[in-house]
Order: structure tokens, then sequence, then C-alpha cells
């Protein structure tokens, strides 16, 4: 056997590691194509399908006329508007004219009532809400709305004034004050705030006119074209 040179080594040696390499390699491809993960689709997909519209809230109906709830207009008229209001909203002040011209236009072709829903950051509308109920007792809910309106707009409401406005309304302001002072109908304020939420309601004035609801301050003349059409 013949002496191997330095030479013959190098080669030997770089031989085996191309061969060590290549089997190397060979394997790893195997592993990686019988391996590979399933691609996965980053794009954002729609979590509704668009060619359909998205599905509307599930609210309640407006409840109804409630028996002994106060209201204005005909008892049977053929057209109701539920109002939620909150007393110290700007919106529901601006509100009220288009409400006393839908009732002075229509009289008792429409029965209208309005209902409590003061809204958490109007530190007077609660108290407001009570003093409206307060005044119900003695048949005076509505003229007590109009007091209540009018300090909005003068900026002086508070809870003197609501007892101040049952004097000048000639209640009997002993049992009113006592109503309003003792909150014998907050629990009551915060049931109706609670029906108008479950019927959509999430600010003031929000409208309901034969149980579909508009919301905002809108002019009478929306009102108008909505109400004679129902009439017809």
């Amino acid at each position: 056997m013949s002496e191997q040179t330095p030479k013959t080594n190098f080669l030997l040696g770089f031989f085996v590691g191309i061969a060590i390499l290549s089997t190397v390699a060979f394997f790893t491809l195997l592993i990686v194509v019988f391996n590979k993960p399933a691609q996965v689709d980053l794009a954002v997909k729609p979590t509704t399908d668009t060619t359909e519209p998205a599905a509307e809230p599930n609210y309640a109906p407006v409840a109804g006329v409630k028996e002994n709830e106060p209201f204005k207009g005909g008892k049977d008229a053929k057209v109701t508007i539920i109002e939620y209001t909150d007393f110290e909203c700007p919106y529901c002040l601006r509100h009220h004219a288009t409400i006393n011209q839908i009732n002075e236009t229509y009289g008792n072709k429409v029965k209208y009532v309005l209902r409590n829903f003061p809204l958490g950051f109007h530190a007077e509308a609660q108290k407001a809400a009570e003093s409206f109920e307060c005044a119900a007792e003695q048949n005076k809910a509505y003229e007590m709305a109009e007091a209540m309106f009018k300090a909005n707009e003068a900026g002086t409401m508070g809870v003197a004034k609501w007892k101040e406005a049952a004097k000048t309304l000639g209640l009997n302001t002993t049992k009113f004050n006592d109503c309003l002072d003792s909150g014998k109908y907050a629990d009551k304020v915060a049931a109706d705030a609670a029906e108008g939420g479950a019927s959509g309601v999430t600010g003031t004035p929000a409208t309901f006119v034969n149980g579909q609801l508009v919301s905002g301050a809108l002019p009478f003349e929306n009102f108008q074209q909505t109400i004679d059409g129902l009439l017809k």
C-alpha cells in the first residue's frame, strides 16, 4: 500500500466533506417539504357578510300609554306621541317648542305623553323629573313641565324653583314639597328611563310617533309630514 501524501489527504477530506454536506442538505430538504406548515392568510376578513346589511339592535317596542299616565290631546287619538326628555337638556328645550306647536296644531287629533329620561351629567335633571311626577299627583304635570323648561331657558333651575312653581301653579305646596324632598318618585323616574333605554333611547329628546323612534330635536315640518300621513 502506497503512502498517502498531504495532498492526497487534503483531496480525500475535501470530497468527504462535500458528500456529508450534500447528504445533510438532502435530508433537510425532505424535512422542509414533508413538514411544511399550512399557510396563514393574514388578510383582514370582515366579521359579517358584506353583501348583507348589519343586523339592527333588538330593541323592545316602546311601552304604550299607561293607566293614569298624564297626557295632552285626545284620549283616543289616531296618533300617539311619546317623548322621553331631560328638563335640563338644551336640545329638549328647543324640542319643547316643536312639541307645543304640534299640540296647538293638532289638538285632540294627537295624544302626547312625556316621560322622564334624566341624564347623569345634568345636575338638576333628576329632581326636575321627580317634580314632574309630584305635580302629576295634583293633575299639574304639564304645567310644571312648562315652568321647568322656562327655568331651563332662564338658567334658574333648582329645587327651590320647583317649589316656587308649585306655589304659583296653585298646588298643595306641603304635599308637593314632601313628595319632592322624600324622593318619592326617584324609583319611578329610574324605571321609566330604563324602559326607554330598552326601547332604543340613548339620549334626549327621543320621540316615538306611533311607536317609531325619532331621535333629536327636529323641526316641526318633519313631524308634520309624518303626522299628516298617519291621519289620512
